[in-house]
C-alpha cells in the first residue's frame, strides 16, 4: 500500500485551493460601510432642534423628557406685565451627549415671546432671519478658504406646539408655518395632550390636517418605505404618517404606578404616562426624532432647505456680476465708438435775448457795467 502520507495531498488540495479562488473574488469593497462607520464615530453627530409655540405649552418639559438631559435649569419665568413689553428672542442651549461610544452634539433653539404679546405682527420674522443667518454663515465657510473644520449650526427640525385649546389651528400657527414651511422641516406638535379625550385628541388631528392640507403648509414628509423593507419597519412607518401631529405630554418627574416607577403625571383619578403608547405619541416623537428620521432630517435640511437658499444667492451674485459687466461694457463703449458731442460754444440768439431782458428787470444796478462789457 502506498504511504499515507501520498493519500493525503490530492485530498487537501482542494480546500486550499478553493480558499484561494475565494481570496481572489473577494475585493474588500464590502467593509466600506464599517469604514464610514468607524470615521463617523469618531467624528462624532450634530442636530439642531428649534422648539416653537406660545409659552405654557410645554416645550422645555417636553425636550428636557425627549433627551433626559436638564436644559433649561437657569431659566427665568417673566410675569404677565413683563412680558407685556418683551420681543421674541433666539436662545441656543447645547449640550454634548454620548450613548454607547457614539457621541451627539445637540443645540436645542428656543423662540421665548413667541406669540404672548398684544400684537404677534410678523413675530416669526425673527425665527426665519436666525434660520436665513445659519444657512448664511454656512454659505460664507462653505465658501471660504478653510472649508475642513466647517461648523453646522442649520436648524434641522422645527417642532411647532399647537395649542390643545381652540378648534384647529389658530391664524398666527398658520402664518408661522407657511412663512417657514420652505426654509426648514416643521413637525407640527399638539401640546399637552392629556387635557383632551382621546376622541377629541382623534378630531383635533383630523381637523389640524385638513387644514394643513387647505392652507397649503408643507410639513416635513416621511420618506416611502422601499418595497423591500420589512413588514414591521413598514407598519411602523405608517403608524408614524397616522400620528400627524404628534399629541405629546412631557413630565420630569417620576412616579410610582402598578408597583413600578415610570415618568409620567400624578392626576386625581390616576397616572399619565409619558412612555406610553396608549397615553400619547411621546415614544413615536422621539423614535422619529432620534432613531429613525434624524438623519433623513439633516439630508432633507442639506439638500432641499439649504440648497434652495444657496441656489438664490448664486443667482442673486450672477446677477449682480453680469449687470457691473455689462455696465463696464457700455461706459467703455461710450468712451470709445459714441463719443459724448460736445455743447456748441455759440447760443442761439433768440435765446440770449431773452437772458438779458430778464436780467434788466431782475438787476437793474447792473443794466450799465452789462452793457459796457458787451
Amino acid at each position: 500500500a502506498p504511504p499515507h502520507g501520498r493519500w493525503q495531498g490530492p485530498v487537501r488540495q482542494p480546500v486550499r485551493r478553493e480558499a484561494a479562488d475565494q481570496d481572489k473574488e473577494y475585493v474588500g469593497f464590502a467593509t466600506l460601510p464599517n469604514q464610514v462607520h468607524r470615521k463617523s464615530v469618531k467624528k462624532g453627530f450634530d442636530f439642531t432642534l428649534m422648539v416653537a409655540g406660545e409659552s405654557g405649552l410645554g416645550k422645555s418639559t417636553l425636550v428636557n423628557s425627549l433627551f433626559l438631559t436638564d436644559l433649561y435649569k437657569d431659566r427665568k419665568l417673566l410675569n404677565a406685565e413683563e412680558r407685556i413689553t418683551q420681543t421674541v428672542e433666539i436662545t441656543k442651549h447645547t449640550v454634548d451627549i454620548e450613548e454607547k461610544g457614539v457621541k451627539l452634539k445637540l443645540t436645542i433653539v428656543d423662540t421665548p415671546g413667541f406669540g404672548d404679546a398684544v400684537n404677534n405682527t410678523e413675530c416669526w420674522k425673527s425665527v426665519a432671519d436666525y434660520i436665513d443667518q445659519q444657512f448664511e454663515q454656512y454659505f460664507r465657510d462653505e465658501s471660504g478658504l478653510n472649508r475642513k473644520n466647517i461648523q453646522d449650526n442649520r436648524v434641522h427640525c422645527c417642532l411647532y406646539f399647537i395649542s390643545p385649546f381652540g378648534h384647529g389651528l389658530r391664524p398666527l400657527d398658520v402664518e408661522f408655518m407657511k412663512a417657514l414651511h420652505e426654509k426648514v422641516n416643521i413637525v407640527p406638535i399638539l401640546a399637552k395632550a392629556d387635557t383632551l379625550t382621546p376622541t377629541e385628541v382623534k378630531k383635533k388631528k383630523f381637523k389640524i390636517r385638513e387644514e394643513i392640507q387647505q392652507y397649503g403648509i408643507k410639513i416635513y414628509q416621511f420618506p416611502d418605505c422601499d418595497s423591500d423593507e420589512d413588514e414591521d419597519f413598514k407598519q411602523q412607518d405608517q403608524e408614524l404618517k397616522d400620528s400627524i401631529p404628534f399629541a405629546v405630554i412631557g413630565s420630569n418627574t417620576v412616579v410610582e404606578a402598578k408597583g413600578k416607577r415610570v415618568r409620567g403625571r400624578l392626576y386625581p383619578w390616576g397616572i399619565v404616562e409619558v412612555e406610553n403608547s396608549a397615553h400619547c405619541d411621546f415614544v413615536k416623537l422621539r423614535n422619529m426624532l432620534v432613531r429613525t428620521h434624524m438623519q433623513d432630517l439633516k439630508d432633507v435640511t442639506r439638500e432641499t432647505h439649504y440648497e434652495n437658499y444657496r441656489a438664490h444667492c448664486i443667482q442673486s451674485m450672477t446677477r449682480m456680476v453680469v449687470k457691473e459687466r455689462n455696465r463696464n461694457k457700455l461706459t467703455r463703449e461710450s468712451g470709445t465708438d459714441f463719443p459724448i458731442p460736445v455743447i456748441p460754444s455759440t447760443t442761439d440768439t433768440e435765446t440770449e435775448k431773452l437772458i438779458r431782458e430778464k436780467d434788466e428787470e431782475s438787476v437793474p444796478v447792473q443794466k450799465h457795467h452789462r452793457a459796457n462789457f458787451i
